[in-house]
């Protein structure tokens, strides 16, 4: 994985998921940018994820804090009939079922925090240090 800007991101086919995202207690996930045709492929690739994950800087530009993995469950089913739960390197992805905050049918995801440690471990879903109270209005 190379750390870019989000600009360049969008070049790519990345395109805005999510704002910040944050939690009372939990610290925050960070805004979100996807790449749509891996989120849909149904298959789960260690080297490609389907998303990216920046925490928002007082400037108005973003900080590459972690990437995130997702699967739509159905489309990981019907690809992988009696296969279980995907995982990533041996690390067992999360379900997430509906209704959910996001508006997504059931899926499947796990968060890596690969460029700012996570005191509660590299594959919690929030980060205590990460913020996203430097988040400007669009």
């Amino acid at each position: 994985l190379r750390q870019c800007g989000s600009r360049n991101n969008r070049r790519e086919g990345w395109v805005a998921a999510t704002p910040c995202v944050s939690g009372p207690t939990a610290g925050a996930m960070g805004v979100h940018f996807v790449l749509p045709a891996r989120v849909g492929d149904g298959e789960i690739d260690g080297d490609e994820p389907e998303a990216l994950i920046y925490e928002p800087l007082a400037n108005g530009a973003m900080r590459l804090v972690g990437v995130e993995f997702i699967v739509i469950a159905a489309d990981w089913a019907s690809k992988h009939p009696g296969g279980g739960a995907p995982s990533v390197d041996g690390h067992l992805m999360h379900f997430v079922g509906e209704p959910n905050r996001y508006g997504l049918p059931a899926f499947y995801e796990l968060h890596v925090w690969a460029w700012e440690r996570n005191p509660d471990g590299f594959f919690s879903d929030g980060n205590k240090l990460v913020s996203c109270n430097k988040q400007t209005a669009d």
